[in-house]
């Protein structure tokens, strides 16, 4: 009985915390039927709460009953790293985590169930990362790993997903939260900001940066200046690998068109400083043309305002596997329409439209 209070318990203050509410919103969401003293007593597993006091907790918590009967699927078990700048508070911060937690839950258990689990293997060496160059040279070697050649990454979610790592768009309209990697007890997670689908050149770079993260084995007595330098040069070398970059951008650069610098944007799905940054690394401009670019970013408001290019930008970040293996366990009734519909966080009508018609033998 103990566990199964401690289990709802931690079930409540997950589900409460995803909305990154108090105690005394979620009393307040009850009409004031639940104290929040009775809350916090059910959330430390003293007490649990009966059925119509858990109807009215999942109600103002935005969650199916059996929500809170669910059996724990996965933890964050690498420390998750939010960038010192990024402005989250402590609760932001919690329900970001839990919502992307609940995610990862919902699709191993789908993969259980359809017997479908995609695990993850490195194929680099176990030989730490230490410079830039060592992080450009594991880069070239995971794209002849994934069998990736030298041509542009067309979709860096998919990409992700194929080989293991799960992808979770975690609702967030704070622009102070792009992303962070981590690891569950089955292998690499990543977390992107749902808002960035706004911006589908920067929602790469994010995505990119943390699947460097993922990939290299950075030693931990490295700064974070110098941890960041290696990751970027990694990122750089996968997303704009050198031989197509240099080909695109040319050998040696006096001068910057900006037209055609968007003509490589869209070629590689990476933005416009994203490139010249690339092209400094490899020695392709000098320091003076560098400085001069950045002085034109800032004059043209390219941070705030957007690059030239953005708008024309038609790249595909997303996968779909997650809600196909619960649209086809519906289909073949291997779960209840109420079930997928819990797994998906949808309306049982709607799932029942994006089912449609379906054929038997």
């Amino acid at each position: 009985m103990e566990n199964k209070a401690q289990d709802m318990g931690l079930r409540i203050q997950q589900a409460r915390k995803m909305l990154d509410m108090s105690l005394r919103s979620v009393s307040e969401a009850t009409g004031g039927s639940l104290s929040h003293t009775a809350i916090s007593r059910y959330e430390k597993g003293e007490m649990m709460p009966g059925s119509a006091n858990l109807i009215a907790l999942a109600g103002a918590l935005r969650q199916p009953v059996d929500f809170f009967f669910r059996p724990f699927q996965a933890h964050l078990v690498k420390p998750v790293r939010f960038r010192k700048k990024t402005g989250l508070g402590k609760r932001e911060q919690e329900a970001i985590q839990n919502r992307a937690v609940d995610f990862f839950e919902r699709y191993y258990e789908i993969e259980d169930l359809m017997k479908e689990p995609r695990p993850f293997h490195n194929p680099l060496p176990e030989d730490p990362v230490r410079t830039p160059e060592d992080a450009a040279q594991m880069a070239r070697q995971l794209r002849e790993a994934w069998k990736l050649g030298i041509d542009p990454l067309p979709n860096l979610h998919e990409l992700m997903e194929l080989n293991g790592i799960k992808v979770c768009e975690v609702p967030c309209k704070n622009e102070a939260f792009d992303g962070f990697c981590s690891a569950t007890e089955r292998g690499p997670v990543v977390v992107i900001a749902g808002w960035l689908n706004r911006n589908l050149l920067r929602k790469r770079a994010t995505e990119v940066h943390e699947l460097a993260h993922v990939m290299a084995r950075v030693p931990e007595d490295l700064t974070e200046k110098e941890e960041e330098n290696i990751v970027w040069s990694f990122a750089g070398e996968l997303m704009l690998p050198e031989k197509a970059f240099v080909d695109a951008f040319g050998e040696k650069r006096h001068s910057l068109g900006i037209q055609e610098l968007v003509a490589i944007k869209q070629l590689f799905g990476a933005s416009i400083m994203s490139i010249v940054f690339r092209a400094r690394a490899l020695n392709l401009i000098d320091e003076n043309l560098y400085r001069e670019f950045w002085k034109y970013v800032n004059a043209h408001g390219w941070r705030s305002k957007g690059e030239p290019g953005d708008e024309t930008y038609k790249g595909n970040e997303s996968h779909s596997r997650f809600r196909q293996l619960v649209l086809r366990a519906v289909v073949e009734e291997r779960i209840s329409l109420s079930r997928g519909a819990a797994l998906l966080n949808l309306d049982p009508v709607r799932l029942r439209e994006q089912v449609g018609e379906t054929i038997q033998e």
